[in-house]
């Protein structure tokens, strides 16, 4: 059985920094897209970082881009979302997901943050004050 557990959501001010990590059970790691979604009240959810997990290659939106850092654990079955200068618009209820599709070229494959992971967590919430 499949399980994907988040943690690490706080409350934090703006400009501030946070963690989120995310243990994967159940699930083989290698060579499968992991990646971060969010959803905020009333808005649709949405794909903020991806992690292709054959060669690392990451994939962020462009409203996380330069702020936020997707990266694997040494426990390969760990994902982790570093996100920094954080704006009051990140506050949403942070999702993690598993089995995406993958886009290949150029010898690297990119994980699509589409809505079409096969597994999720639960969540971790986050909310960032001005």
């Amino acid at each position: 059985q499949v399980q994907l557990v988040e943690s690490g959501g706080a409350s934090v001010q703006a400009g501030g920094s946070l963690r989120l990590s995310c243990a994967a059970s159940g699930y083989t790691v290698s060579r499968a897209c992991l990646a971060w979604f969010r959803q905020a009240p009333g808005k649709e959810r949405e794909g903020v970082a991806s992690i292709y997990t054959g060669d690392g290659t990451t994939y962020y939106s462009a409203s996380v881009k330069g702020r936020f850092t997707i990266s694997q654990g040494d426990a390969k079955n760990t994902v982790y979302l570093q996100m920094a200068s954080l704006k009051p618009e990140d506050a949403a209820m942070y999702y993690c997901a598993a089995q995406g599709s993958t886009y290949c070229t150029g010898g690297y494959c990119y994980c699509l943050l589409r809505n079409d992971f096969t597994y999720s967590g639960r969540g971790t919430l986050v909310t960032v004050s001005s």
